[in-house]
């Protein structure tokens, strides 16, 4: 990966997920093996969201495999459990907020990349019970192990803690309900370092209000959730973005609040969820040609 400018921050682009059967023959070779399919995707991408960790609880061991199937220098991103955004809509989180981070992600050390907090679309936004879940999420891999120790006995493979060393968590949150159109919303995410996540689709808030110390968006498909192209002006239109974004300049886009212009450089996450029709991945290389970013 080449590396960021002094005045910028680090750029990842990939994809939402890996394992697509529409892909087996196009965006993955003819006969390449189901178990090699990460390896390819992390070969053409510099991050990649792990879809799995947001439907079940995982394991270390599947933690692990992941881990040992990308190279140095790749990071995962990984979505939070849909038990506690979508069941519990953040009732009584500590617990399993302790499974989560209990079942595996601190395996992945150094490839450990922003916790990606997904909220269904009725969702609304409750200060106070926002405000709650924030203050528990770790900011880094000692305060995640320390809560990992509060699990119960809902896991599925012994707990695994990680191995020691003390690395940074980032936090990102995906609003799809118009009540978080809120100021109180913005200024909770800037006191706890969360980002919120820029989430372009036709369904829900295309907001880009620069909350954190790092930008998160992701790309669902402007004109069909999950299944239209980005057209080559759009892409260079997001390309601008993640330029601004990298050197601290966002003033383009939709805000709720004054946008940020503070000339701290960020690093940028970018990942293309358009993955019904096999948009994806075009458009995720098309995005990194344009910026630059060689992998």
């Amino acid at each position: 990966m080449s590396k960021a400018k002094a005045s910028t921050g680090e750029v990842r682009i990939g994809v939402s997920g890996w394992t697509y059967a529409p892909w087996r023959g196009n965006f993955y070779p003819e006969g390449l093996p189901q178990k090699r399919e990460l390896s390819f995707a992390a070969g053409q991408f510099n991050a990649l969201e792990i879809n799995g960790t947001f439907y079940g609880m995982q394991t270390p061991k599947a933690f692990r495999r992941w881990a040992e199937a990308v190279p140095e220098g790749f990071v995962f991103a990984v979505k939070g459990s849909r038990y506690l955004t979508h069941m519990l809509r953040l009732k009584a989180p500590e617990r399993p907020l302790a499974n989560f981070f209990a079942s595996g992600p601190l395996v992945l050390g150094e490839k450990l990349g922003p916790i990606l907090w997904q909220f269904p679309a009725r969702f609304r936004f409750d200060a106070e019970r926002i405000e709650q879940f924030l203050a528990l999420l770790p900011q880094d891999s000692a305060a995640a192990a320390r809560l990992a120790h509060r699990h119960d006995q809902r896991l599925r493979a012994p707990a695994d803690y990680g191995d020691g060393a003390k690395r940074k968590i980032r936090h990102a949150m995906e609003i799809r309900h118009e009540s978080f159109r809120d100021p109180d919303f913005i200024a909770l995410l800037r006191r706890y370092n969360v980002a919120l996540v820029c989430a372009d689709s036709v369904d829900w808030p295309l907001l880009m209000d620069v909350t954190a110390d790092f930008v998160y968006c992701r790309l669902h498909g402007s004109a069909e959730l999950y299944k239209s192209r980005y057209s080559d002006p759009q892409l260079e239109a997001w390309a601008e973005r993640v330029r601004h974004w990298s050197r601290g300049a966002a003033t383009d886009g939709n805000f709720i609040c004054d946008p940020v212009a503070d000339g701290r450089k960020r690093d940028v996450f970018v990942f293309f969820d358009n993955t019904d029709k096999l948009m994806a991945p075009g458009d995720a290389r098309g995005l990194m040609r344009r910026l630059g970013v060689h992998w």
